[in-house]
């Protein structure tokens, strides 16, 4: 029988680890704070107190399950895709089998399925949803990140040392990009898109994207999205506000 644990998810530290966040942000005087679960099937039970801030004001949605695409040939050599493309690795492929392990009992509860129409997030969902047929939506596409796409990350941190000195976060550093679609672009597509939805839906896209969808889920400040934690095979269930992390047995 699976069990539960519990940790914050809405941190750059490693999911199953209960060690403090590093995205530390006291609330706004008029803000509230928000606590996250982790099920992990085949764990133990533990629970962690922590906290993360939520806006002063948010939208609740309908379910949401969230699925990031697997890792792609870009992923591994940390180059920025946007919306270019590569295929996944083996890896990636394993980690789209892992979301296909989770997904049958949300597939029964027969909700929307919605995919980014790239090469990769199609090819994670042909996996991953056991075959169920799927809409395609533009709105779900990664960010563009305009004249740095097809670049590597080393070489753009090279001739930006500004970012490299802030610490930018990936998010941060596509928000940057030259001819970029920015980050407030992004958040108002997914945005409409979210509202668009008229019941319980899975969606399969990409990683900041995600962080984004998930932060305006979770009523976290988009400015903070970059500090979410970005995770491939697993399925991020997105509920009246919280944020719960599924992940295969084994």
């Amino acid at each position: 029988m699976a069990k539960e644990k519990f940790s914050n998810l809405l941190s750059p530290t490693n999911f199953l680890s209960v060690a403090a966040p590093e995205f530390v942000r006291p609330p706004s005087s008029d803000g509230m704070a928000v606590r996250f679960r982790h099920i992990s099937c085949g764990g133990s039970m533990s629970q962690v107190n922590t906290e993360q801030p939520r806006r002063g004001s948010m939208t609740i949605y309908p379910k949401i399950w969230f699925l990031r695409h697997g890792q792609t040939e870009w992923n591994k050599a940390y180059r920025l895709q946007g919306q270019l493309d590569s295929p996944l690795t083996d890896q990636g492929i394993a980690e789209a089998h892992r979301q296909a392990a989770i997904m049958p009992p949300i597939l029964a509860q027969d909700p929307s399925l919605f995919v980014s129409p790239l090469g990769r997030t199609r090819q994670t969902a042909d996996i991953a949803l056991c075959g169920a047929p799927y809409k395609t939506d533009p709105r779900l596409m990664e960010i563009h990140a305009g004249r740095w796409q097809g670049m590597l990350r080393a070489d753009i941190l090279a001739a930006n040392p500004a970012l490299v000195a802030s610490g930018a976060a990936a998010l941060e550093i596509y928000d940057a990009a030259d001819g970029g679609e920015g980050v407030a672009a992004l958040h108002r597509r997914i945005k409409a898109f979210m509202a668009s939805l008229s019941g319980p839906s899975v969606v399969v896209a990409h990683g900041l994207l995600g962080q984004v969808l998930r932060a305006e889920a979770c009523g976290v400040p988009i400015s903070a999205a970059g500090a979410l934690s970005n995770h491939q095979g697993c399925v991020y269930v997105l509920e009246n506000g919280t944020e719960t992390l599924l992940e295969a047995a084994g």
